[in-house]
């Protein structure tokens, strides 16, 4: 059985859990990071040296980084195309938004969640969490662009590209108030959103 190891607030370990709800895969989800502790410890060291969420394993196959265990989940457990496109291109395209997830929007919004999220009203610092804000407006624009021309990020059909951006546009829509229009954008996060393993792993669940 595929161990999940990683809280369930953490969105790194959403992206997993949303990968393993999308393929109906039994598993255990083992709280660690956070309020849990245990993410520095020598044990879950040996696992994962950078001593972040999420960790898999599976049979004695250990596995950190969100999007490589996403896409793992995919190569391994996808037999009918649920998440992994066949197609070569738009499987690029599917990887390409999972990497801008990390390098664009992900580094983008994070100021602004600890600074609204974890920090507590007196401490914080308004000017960066209002830069964050609109660096991460920035980004979601870009999006909305994508999804002006695809009904999903990389084509016609939701893949596992979209498990990462939606993680990010959840967040997105929660933290930066007064953003403007993006019709696309709220096209396609009615559609993710009412996916069962999306309101099971992210939508339900708090951010904190």
């Amino acid at each position: 059985m595929i161990k999940i190891w990683g809280r369930n607030t953490s969105s790194n370990v959403q992206k997993a859990m949303w990968a393993v709800g999308e393929l109906g895969i039994e598993h255990t989800r083992l709280d660690v990071g956070g309020a849990f502790g245990k993410n520095k410890e020598a044990p879950y060291l040996a696992m994962n040296p950078n001593g972040l969420v999420p960790t898999l394993e599976e049979d004695g196959f250990l596995l950190w980084e969100s999007n490589s265990i996403v896409r793992y989940l995919a190569g391994k457990h996808d037999k009918n195309s649920v998440l992994e496109p066949k197609d070569p291109r738009q499987r690029g395209l599917a990887s390409q938004w999972m990497d801008w997830q990390l390098s664009v929007v992900g580094t983008a919004i994070t100021p602004a969640f600890w600074g609204l999220i974890r920090t507590t009203p007196e401490k914080r610092d308004m000017a960066a969490i209002k830069t964050s804000q609109d660096k991460t407006t920035e980004a979601m624009l870009m999006l909305e662009s994508q999804l002006a021309k695809t009904a999903y990020v990389a084509g016609p059909a939701f893949s596992y590209g979209d498990i990462p951006v939606g993680v990010m546009a959840y967040r997105y829509r929660q933290l930066v108030p007064g953003r403007p229009a993006t019709p696309n954008l709220e096209r396609w996060f009615g559609l993710i959103s009412k996916r069962k393993a999306f309101h099971d792993h992210v939508g339900s669940i708090p951010l904190t």
